[in-house]
């Protein structure tokens, strides 16, 4: 992470100017480094998205490459021609190795009464020690046997009158059987690992480890020896997965690879993950930052892209005098899809559900899997009873909301956001 000042330089080099290739060189002799030199260098080049190249272009890659400078440009356009009603990438943004992998280069989409789009370079949000994962049960670990005997559906918890005080206590049985049979995971993210951090450098490390206890304990000659040997081999290891990952991750490099893949790999080289949470929101032209202020952001932001305010007048209208129409649950009919619910019918939902993530109430699919038969012919029962007596459990009608940023979007924007809503496995089963 950074932790020293950075200087910023910002340079306007005339098009019809000669610059001298002197006068850069001294600018950069200069300047306090780490530095970084913003500006409009009226150079045409396809190494920063231009279509052909000028003399201009050809001294602004030659002072890049004798300065061993980065170029943080994307490809995007950053200025538009009005005569001739066409686009141009002239302002760049040089910097330090050092300082490559902690920004993101971003062209606003307006141009504010100029001829030239605003430039932002965005922070990389590194992950903090403080961010928090939800706790999600550890199902390798789990006790099944044991979750089983517990987790026992009877007859009297389904035959219940109220429907909703019934599927709060299956709800409830189930999930203190999970509580008391499945470990659960802590509260921080795994620590992120180099790119070429493999199984061979977690075995040699963890042969460290024992080598360093055994030798803290009784620290002979021999332990001593031990530990320094498995210290030497998991060095070598490590240079030798470096080394191979290097030379793998070069031999890739082509046209076809974009400046944004190259650059995410160079950050996951350095160890630079994206925070695994929203870190600020934008609202009214102001940032947000307090989480339950971003929550009630972003609940606006779905509210007003779900609102009923979006429909077209005739359509709106068709929809509230269809509303209107009560359903009819009952028929005459003899078909299938009127007939109760089977349990093999139970069984083949169960063997073929996608193993997704649990809604407000904790149960997942993996539970409802190790169910015994008793069990589930009794949570059959209660399925059976939703459709005959039409009550939608109220618990059921709540979910959890996960905000998916879209690809190449401000992330900033609450409106960019996909909302993916997590809701109860039985429902859904």
């Amino acid at each position: 992470m950074l932790s020293n000042l950075v200087t910023v330089c910002t340079l306007y080099l005339p098009p019809s100017t000669s610059v001298n290739d002197r006068d850069l060189d001294r600018l950069v002799d200069e300047l306090p480094t780490p530095f970084i030199i913003i500006g409009d260098f009226n150079g045409h080049s396809p190494v920063w998205g231009s279509k052909n190249t000028n003399t201009r272009g050809r001294q602004i890659e030659e002072f890049v490459n004798t300065h061993s400078l980065c170029l943080l440009n994307n490809g995007e356009d950053t200025y538009f021609h009005q005569r001739s009603r066409t686009f141009h990438s002239l302002d760049l943004a040089l910097c330090t190795p050092s300082l490559a992998p902690y920004f993101n280069f971003r062209v606003g989409v307006d141009l504010r009464d100029s001829d030239h789009f605003p430039i932002f370079l965005d922070r990389v949000n590194v992950g903090s020690n403080d961010a928090q994962r939800p706790i999600r049960y550890l199902f390798h670990r789990a006790d099944w046997t044991n979750f089983t005997l517990r987790a026992l559906i009877t007859r009297n918890m389904v035959e219940g009158e109220n429907l909703n005080e019934v599927v709060n206590l299956v709800t409830k049985t189930i999930i203190s059987a999970a509580y008391a049979s499945i470990p659960k995971s802590g509260l921080s993210f795994p620590k992120n690992r180099k790119p070429w951090w493999n199984k061979y450098c977690t075995d040699t490390n963890r042969d460290q480890r024992r080598a360093w206890n055994v030798f803290r304990r009784h620290p002979t000659s021999a332990n001593q020896i031990a530990f320094q040997r498995a210290k030497s081999i998991v060095l070598w290891a490590r240079r030798k997965s470096e080394r191979g990952h290097w030379i793998k991750f070069v031999s890739i490099i082509n046209s076809s690879v974009t400046a944004k893949d190259m650059w995410e790999n160079v950050r996951r080289a350095c160890g630079i993950y994206p925070e695994k949470r929203i870190s600020c929101l934008r609202k009214n032209g102001q940032g947000v930052r307090n989480i339950s202020e971003m929550v009630d952001v972003l609940a606006e932001a779905f509210a007003s892209i779900c609102s009923a305010s979006n429909y077209t007048e005739p359509f709106l209208t068709h929809k509230n005098r269809m509303e209107r129409i009560k359903l009819r649950f009952q028929t005459t009919k003899h078909l299938s899809y009127n007939s109760d619910l089977t349990i093999f019918e139970l069984h083949t939902a169960l063997s073929v559900i996608k193993h997704t993530s649990p809604g407000p109430d904790e149960v997942t699919y993996s539970m409802l899997q190790h169910l015994s038969e008793h069990s589930l012919l009794n949570i059959l029962y209660m399925f059976n009873r939703i459709w005959k007596e039409h009550v939608f459990p109220d618990c059921w009608k709540h979910a959890f909301i996960i905000p998916i940023p879209k690809p190449g979007k401000d992330p900033q924007d609450p409106l960019i956001y996909r909302p993916i809503a997590l809701t109860s496995c039985m429902c859904k089963l």
